[in-house]
């Protein structure tokens, strides 16, 4: 699909930016653990320079809409919001579990993801996503948070080789059971080069919002 596509997100303890045009990825990254807000809008327009467009130019934006850090994830619709609304922008949502296991798929080439971020207080944001044959991810329906005791559980069920994307392995060394198969992806908070695959195939698809409804996902706990 010809389209030039923005992605950024704010979700983690970094800033990331990436421009999509005619077949050529344009991107931005810088590790920040707080004042996102005054770090995005100039990386932006940094990635803009550098592909030579304005923002009229642009197809549409992807932002990373959570689960992550509250305030990073607050700034990055926020953003999404005011960009869209002054030129009638198209938005895509992306969650960053998903926009990580497209990243560890691009390191490893492996089809299923275990991702896993912490989420502070001794739990994790997690999902299973697997990667089939028509292109598409499977597993937005597996998103939630959960205890490190109930986690380690699950994946101690595991029966396939899969590979690991989060930070939540750094945080809780536990859950890296040598006796599980899980292959390291050094994919730890998302990239937003990763968000351009997955928003060329939502703004295909119609999987498009505008500002009024660009609003953050916060995950709850499916488990008792």
């Amino acid at each position: 699909m010809d389209a030039r596509i923005l992605a950024i997100d704010t979700t983690s303890e970094s800033c990331s930016v990436a421009i999509w045009s005619n077949g050529i990825v344009f991107t931005r990254f810088f590790l920040v653990s707080r004042n996102h807000e005054k770090k995005i809008l100039p990386m932006i327009r940094q990635c803009l320079i550098d592909a030579n467009l304005d923002l009229q130019h642009i197809d549409a934006l992807a932002f990373g809409c959570g689960p992550g850090n509250f305030t990073g994830v607050r700034i990055a619709a926020g953003v999404a919001q005011g960009l869209s609304f002054g030129v009638n922008l198209p938005i895509i949502k992306i969650s960053s579990l998903l926009t990580m296991s497209q990243g560890a798929y691009r390191k490893l080439n492996k089809k299923k993801v275990l991702v896993a971020i912490d989420a502070k207080i001794k739990e994790v944001y997690f999902a299973f996503y697997e990667l089939q044959s028509d292109g598409y991810w499977y597993g937005e329906n597996t998103e939630s948070i959960i205890k490190i005791e109930q986690f380690l559980t699950k994946i101690n069920k595991l029966n396939d080789n899969w590979a690991i994307a989060g930070n939540a392995w750094l945080s809780y060394p536990i859950l890296m059971d040598k006796k599980l198969n899980l292959l390291k992806s050094d994919i730890f908070m998302p990239y937003a080069k990763d968000m351009l695959v997955l928003a060329l195939q939502k703004l295909e698809s119609g999987e498009i919002i505008y500002s009024e409804k660009a609003w953050p996902i916060y995950i709850r706990n499916k488990f008792t």
